[in-house]
Order: structure tokens, then sequence, then C-alpha cells
């Protein structure tokens, strides 16, 4: 049957993927810098394998013929999935394909070092280069597809997503969030410092410790270190990783927990359809609401650090402790204490939009031309000032050298963070509605029921439908801030 050779040769394309995604967590975490080049070249030769599987004569033709076929909903889906990769992949050359995927590990690779060096011009010619085939690309699949070029780059982190869906909410946003944080800053109980440093051992047994709490499988996946938290790897191979401040363990904490999120949904992803389209996420914006809905939603609530503040007492400093700011309502404090920074990554709810915003708004207009890759840290001091108050004239490291996207051609992410949270927020807020004493079993540490209600009502529908459309028919309603803004309000307003 054609199905059966079409499902076959898409588990091969699987492997592959696997194998890259595991070259790109060690290049990111452990790989020794003089293998840069090369893991660049074998990075390139995989994606180019890829791209001519999904591509080929042959995938078209067995999808195709598949479609006549006796399938059911998930096979049916898997293959309608096949057919929009198949219409992508033909539309970029394999040329194109392989000198983006070399260009953006070698930026990414220049990047690293050159970020806390706060050294513009060294990833400037670089970054040239990727913003270039990235334009390339986004032109190339928009020809194919028949939308703008942006629209081309959004659809391949979120499937179906435009910016006429993003333009609206991001606008309501921009015009909301600076009163909110005016006030929150206006309201908010300042916490208690706490000074004492902890070195990486202490830090990584606690972040592990609350990992498998909240249902991480140490069997299938690890903890790591990067320059950027990030989570990678397979359903059965997942990979999460953190960056540590001995000074602020939250930082790291939260981070973690950030990526548990993430991992949490990769591996509660379909077992039936491994290596299957239909059993991959559901696009990135879902991605990060599983993220947010762990970090935010979750585990900065008041519930959460009730559970949790033993443990990190117990972890941190070997023994339970009646010191104020160790207790759960400090701690809550610092995890909801608004402040307007300059890192997108450290950033709370209310300022964290914003930095997404400045990034959609910076990266539109590189791709159509009307910013050029000089322009950048003029254009980003611009409106860091005008929307959070800070000045980073001549702080490139903290400014446009401070997330690792653009230098690894990811030009379309961006707005899958804020997405991400407003999805977040719809989500947990019907949890609430209908999952009976939720917040009593994250007061005690009891995390089953609400993973397996994710596991059940998301992560195990895999690409059955469109995100969107499954976002309205689990909350009952289509997405829409609603529940983020008041969410937002609950926390920072009327609990401050």
């Amino acid at each position: 049957m054609s199905y059966e050779e079409l499902q076959s040769r898409f588990k091969r394309i699987g492997d592959l993927n696997h194998a890259l995604a595991m070259l790109s967590w060690d290049e990111a975490a452990m790989m020794p810098t003089g293998g840069g080049a090369i893991r660049a070249e074998s990075m390139a030769t995989l994606s180019g394998l890829v791209h001519d599987l999904v591509g080929a004569d042959e995938t078209g033709e067995l999808a195709e013929a598949a479609l006549a076929e006796d399938l059911d909903d998930w096979q049916t889906a898997n293959v309608e999935l096949i057919q929009r990769d198949w219409q992508k992949a033909r539309a970029l050359p394999r040329d194109l394909v392989v000198a983006l995927s070399t260009a953006a590990t070698s930026c990414q690779q220049v990047w690293r070092p050159a970020r806390p060096e706060n050294d513009w011009a060294a990833v400037s010619n670089p970054l040239e280069t990727v913003l270039a085939l990235t334009r390339d690309k986004a032109q190339a699949l928009a020809d194919a597809l028949g939308c703008d070029p942006y629209d081309a780059l959004l659809d391949g982190y979120q499937p179906g997503l435009t910016k006429a869906q993003v333009d609206p909410l991001f606008a309501q946003l921009r015009d909301v969030l600076p009163a909110l944080i005016d006030k929150a800053l206006d309201q908010q109980d300042e916490p208690l410092p706490i000074t004492d440093s902890f070195g990486v051992q202490r830090q990584e047994a606690l972040g592990k410790t609350l990992m498998a709490k909240v249902g991480f499988d140490f069997e299938r996946g690890l903890l790591g270190v990067s320059h950027h938290p990030f989570c990678g790897g397979e359903p059965d191979d997942t990979r999460i990783t953190t960056r540590y401040n001995e000074a602020d363990f939250l930082e790291s904490l939260f981070a973690v927990l950030h990526e548990t999120g993430h991992a949490l949904y990769q591996q509660g992803l379909p077992k039936a359809w491994r290596g299957q389209p239909v059993g991959d996420a559901n696009g990135m914006a879902l991605h990060e609401s599983q993220s947010l809905l762990m970090e935010m939603q979750v585990c900065r609530g008041a519930g959460f650090l009730d559970f949790a503040a033993p443990v990190v007492q117990q972890s941190l400093l070997g023994a339970p402790t009646d010191a104020p700011e160790w207790q759960p309502d400090n701690l809550l404090k610092l995890a909801k204490r608004v402040r307007r920074g300059y890192i997108r990554v450290d950033s709370d709810e209310l300022t964290y939009p914003l930095h997404v915003i400045l990034r959609y708004e910076l990266e539109t207009a590189l791709l159509d031309g009307s910013l050029t890759i000089a322009d950048i840290p003029d254009a980003w001091h611009d409106k860091m000032s005008r929307y959070l108050g800070l000045s980073t004239a001549g702080n490139f490291r903290d400014g446009c050298m401070q997330d690792t996207h653009w230098f690894m051609g990811l030009i379309g992410y961006f707005p899958c963070y804020t997405l991400g949270a407003v999805i977040a927020a719809q989500l947990f807020a019907t949890i609430r509605e209908r999952v009976v004493g939720i917040d009593e079993a994250i007061r005690h540490g009891e995390f089953d029921v609400l993973v397996d209600w994710l596991r059940a009502n998301i992560h195990g529908r895999g690409r059955l439908m469109p995100a969107m459309d499954l976002i309205a028919e689990v909350t009952g309603e289509p997405l829409g801030s609603d529940a983020f803004l008041d969410h937002l309000k609950a926390r920072y307003l009327d609990a401050a």
C-alpha cells in the first residue's frame, strides 16, 4: 500500500531528524569549539538529505496515491501534513537549504564568544549572510504558498499563523501593558533579598528534584548546560539545558522549570506516531504555551511555592530554616517581582511581551528590507527606550546580541513566545474550571492530575488538527487575550 510505504519513508526521515537534533544539542551544550566547522558541515549534509527525501517526486506520488486508500483520521491528517511539507521542500532549492544551515551554524558559533565581549562588529557580517539567505528562503516559500514572505516563515514555526492574526493582538498588548506595569510597580511589596551564593552542583540537584516531581522522565531525557536555555532532542531522547548564576538561583531554577514544560510536551507526544508529522508538536506557539503554563501559570504561583519552599531550603541550605527570606511568601514576591530589565529570558510576565513585540517589529523590518543589519543597534535602543524606558546605546551584549535566534536564522519565531503565554493563560483558566482541586493538588506537590489533563487534551493529540482549532475545542472559545490579561491583573494588581 502507498500509505505504508509513505509512513516507512517518513520513519527514515524521522531518524535523520533525530540525529540532527542530537548534533544540534551537542553543538550548543558540549561540543569543543574546535569542532565547529566540521559540525556545521555535518549538520548541513544531514539537512540536505532530509530535504531530498521530503521533496522527492516519489514522496508526492506516494502521498497522492495514499489519499485514495481507506485511511483513518490520523492517517489522513498525516498524509495531508506530508503533502504540505513536500510542497514547501519543493519550493526550496537544495543548495539554499545547505547554505542556510551552514551559515546559521557558523554564525551562532561566532555569536557565542562575541556576545560576552560586546563585539557587534564580529557578528555583523555573518548575520548579513544569514539574513540574505533567510530572505531567499522566505520569498521562495511565499511564491509556492501564495502568501507574504514573513507569513511563510511564521508558518514554519506555527503552521497557519499570519501577521494579520499577530498584529492586532500585539497592538492591544503594546497599548495595555505599560499602564499595568506602572500600577504593578507602584503596588508591589519589595521582597527580602537572598544574598547567599550557591554553586552549580547544588542548583543542578534542586532543578533535577523539581523536574522529576512535576513529571520529567529521566530515563528518556537529561539536563545540561548551554549559553541559552533550550529544549531539544526527540520524545524518547529529550534534552534540556539551563545556565547557572551563582548569585541568583531562581534564574536557573525557573529556566529549568520552563524547559521542563517543553520537555513534558515532547515526552507526551503520541507514541503510536513517532517519526511521523502527525505525531510532532503542534507548532512552537503551542510548545511555548506548555513551557509557560508550567513556569508562569504554575511554578511562579503561591501554591507551587508553598510546596517547593521546603525542597529549596533542603537542597540549597541542607536543612529547613525559619529565615524570612526563605519562606513561601517571600519566594512568591521574588518570583513575581516586576522590573524593567534588559534581558528577555529574565523578564517578568508583564514586561516580557514588550520584549517580544520589539523583536517582532525589528525582524519584520529586517525581512522586508526597511531595516538593515547596520541599523539594528540604534533601532533596538530606540524601541527599548520607548517600550521599557531603558537605553542600550553601546550595550550590544544586553541588547541586540542577547538572543541566539537571528544568528541561527530563526526569523519568525519570536511571536510564538507571547502567543504561547496567551494560550497558556487560556488553557490554565480552563483547567481550573474543569479539574476539581487542581490548586490544592499543586500546593501538595501532586502534579499527575495536571500532566494527565495536558497529555489527554494537548500532548497526546499531536498535530491531528490545527493548533488554533485545538485551542478553541479544548477551551470552548477561540484564542484571545482576555484570560491572559485577567491573569496578569489578578497576580500583579488585585493581589499585589
